[in-house]
């Protein structure tokens, strides 16, 4: 395979060390990440991202839970925390076990907080770093050819977007690593070896972001099968040891993730299928020549509302960036032509002579070769992004937010097994490397010194896709009732507190108060609801929290709108009923409310609660009604 073979791309000159260079890209990594996490770093503890405060909020207590089951030997991949009495199965939750366990010094050192935007920003900094050893050193591209492919692939807009609080998709430099030791697979005598790194990595790749690890596995398979079917000679000769190395890590893969994996697909609290619309949650065709909003071009009044939300840009490259890739592809295709197709027909010179002896007739047919290599590696980079472009479309097509009834191919996988459960709209994420390494390749095709229209051309589809800083906002205070541990004299360790308004996704404070219980050894006290996928869904699939009870629904009206409702006794039995299944031992309102997405009322909050439990009592900065 000759995909590590640069097409037809000179490399670094022999002797040419790479420390420096590797310092330098390591350093413009860094410098970018910590760019786009600025407002986070200006005070861990009490900033949110702005457009995604809940999901920060689930991976803080994600970080703050693996580290408490780490120090209390409890299981990681399900809880009875949340969601009382039924609790969250974590499996298949984006637990990110990995992280929580690593990281798990920092986090009861210094908080959940802290953890969480080191994370964040080590994700988007290793991300490019590690596209670019990827590129520089398996493919051996040019250090500035591989500086551009890997700083692209690691600030492209789908990772600045993501990066509002996702720790799952920004991770995205266990690509490059899965990628690398995929290839890695075909070398003679190490199928062993490099199968149980490649099972180490996907067990990994699994705890941190199963959804991107399927993309992954995706997109080697559509690859590697597009290559195959160019090159059959050399495919059928490098798949023995291939199949050899695949079986190694399916084995140790399995062995890995023999728990989480029963969790998944058999354990309690599972579900199948998100139960988000895919024709809601699919590019839209115009994003792709679209520019994102947290960009240069952005900035200056270029953005556009394409997306779902604003962590969901999955595409947003950019007309001129489009044409650029274009260019570049068109470039590498007619270098990489036959040559006789080129050349014309050989001179006499060039011949073999009659005693079968022709050194350059030898040479040509073995230059020949590599071209054909070289074109089916290229062949397969473009029917790659061309299926993961037209399935991210999801099952219909959408053009400028206007879906238009034209059927796409995804309305056929989407009802599959684990297809169910992905956004088809991210798929086009598997397009930003699959430019990344267009760009790469076409860049070092233009030789050490490039002219400068092709500087200019790079510059004008590049420079508008620079990041600038997301936004970012104060969070409300955990209340003094929680930090100073007063809790406890109202809830034993492991009871119940039922926060006002209850726990969801768009209302996360009760989640925050036992994030901050977890990290700082308070004990254990649970929560209903929470932020968390589980089953009960329509048709089967899954839903964002519990199936809703009467007065948690009640109560998210009034902290939504800020309209208490007239309080009739069947909503009081309700209520009461509601939290005998719970089995609350306390009620608690803080004088400040968390809205992720709306801004929540708590004085309306406390008159609804008052009429459903009746009088409250003053606790610290607190409301509590004892059960």
């Amino acid at each position: 395979m000759t995909l590590t073979e640069p097409v037809a791309a000179p490399t670094d000159p022999p002797g040419t060390s790479r420390r420096r260079p590797d310092l330098v890209v390591a350093a413009l990594s860094l410098g970018l990440a910590v760019l786009v996490t600025a407002g986070l770093w200006a005070d861990p503890n009490h900033r949110t991202i702005k457009v995604n405060s809940s999901d920060q909020a689930l991976f803080e207590w994600l970080l703050a839970f693996g580290a408490h089951a780490l120090t209390h030997a409890e299981n990681p991949l399900f809880t009875h925390l949340m969601n009382v009495p039924d609790g969250v199965n974590l499996a298949v939750n984006t637990s990110i076990t990995v992280y929580a366990v690593l990281f798990a010094p920092l986090t009861l050192l210094a908080g959940p907080q802290w953890s969480f935007v080191v994370i964040l920003t080590l994700n988007l900094a290793a991300t490019a770093f590690a596209w670019y050893l990827l590129l520089s050193r398996a493919f051996r591209l040019p250090v500035l050819a591989a500086a551009v492919g890997g700083l692209f692939c690691g600030f492209a807009p789908g990772m600045v977007s993501h990066a509002n609080a996702h720790l799952n998709w920004t991770a995205g430099w266990l690509v490059p690593l899965v990628v690398w030791r995929v290839f890695a697979l075909r070398e003679p005598g190490r199928w062993r070896r490099n199968g149980l790194i490649l099972g180490v990595l996907v067990a990994v790749a699994f705890s941190i972001a199963a959804e991107g690890l399927f993309f992954t596995a995706l997109a080697c398979g559509v690859f590697l099968g597009v290559w195959a079917f160019s090159r059959r000679a050399e495919a059928r000769a490098a798949l023995p040891t291939f199949v050899r190395g695949l079986a190694v890590t399916a084995g140790a893969a399995v062995l890995l993730l023999s728990y989480p994996l029963w969790l998944h697909f058999f354990g309690p609290q599972r579900f199948h299928g998100t139960g988000f619309d895919p024709k809601v949650h699919n590019e839209d065709l115009a994003a792709f020549a679209a520019f994102p909003e947290r960009s240069l071009a952005g900035i200056a009044g270029f953005g556009t509302g394409l997306a779902p939300n604003p962590t969901e840009e999955n595409s947003f490259f950019g007309l001129p960036l489009l044409a650029l890739v274009v260019v570049c592809f068109v470039l590498l295709w007619r270098r990489t032509a036959p040559r006789l197709a080129r050349s014309g027909p050989r001179s006499a010179a060039t011949r073999p002579d009659r005693a079968g002896l022709g050194g350059p007739a030898r040479a040509e047919r073995a230059q020949s070769n590599t071209d054909a290599g070289r074109r089916a590696v290229l062949r397969a980079l473009a029917v790659t992004a061309g299926v993961f472009f037209v399935l991210s479309l999801g099952p219909e097509l959408k053009v400028d937010e206007r879906l238009t009834g034209v059927p796409l191919p995804y309305a056929a996988l989407g009802g599959l097994p684990v297809f169910n459960a992905a956004l088809p709209a991210r798929l086009a994420l598997v397009v930003m490397p699959l430019i990344g390494l267009v760009l790469a390749y076409g860049l070092a095709a233009l030789g050490p010194r490039p002219a400068p229209a092709w500087l200019g051309a790079f510059a004008v589809a590049l420079l508008p896709l620079v990041p600038v800083p997301l936004h970012t906002s104060e969070y409300e205070p955990v209340p003094r009732f929680i930090t100073s541990g007063t809790w406890r004299e109202y809830v034993q360790d492991g009871g119940v507190l039922a926060p006002v308004p209850p726990t969801s996704d768009v209302l996360p404070d009760g989640q925050r108060w036992q994030t901050y219980a977890l990290a700082h050894g308070q004990g254990e006290f649970r929560i209903p609801a929470g932020f968390f996928l589980g089953p009960g869904g329509p048709d089967g699939k899954g839903r964002i929290g519990p199936v809703p009870r009467p007065s948690a629904d009640l109560l998210f009206e009034v902290a939504r709108t800020g309209v208490v409702p007239p309080i009739t006794d069947a909503d009081r039995a309700a209520a009461r009923e509601d939290l005998r299944y719970w089995g609350a031992e306390a009620v608690v309102l803080a004088d400040r409310v968390h809205g992720a997405k709306f801004p929540a009322h708590p004085e309306a909050l406390l008159r609804a609660t008052t009429e459903l439990l009746g009088p409250p009592q003053r606790v610290d900065d607190v409301w509590l009604w004892r059960v």
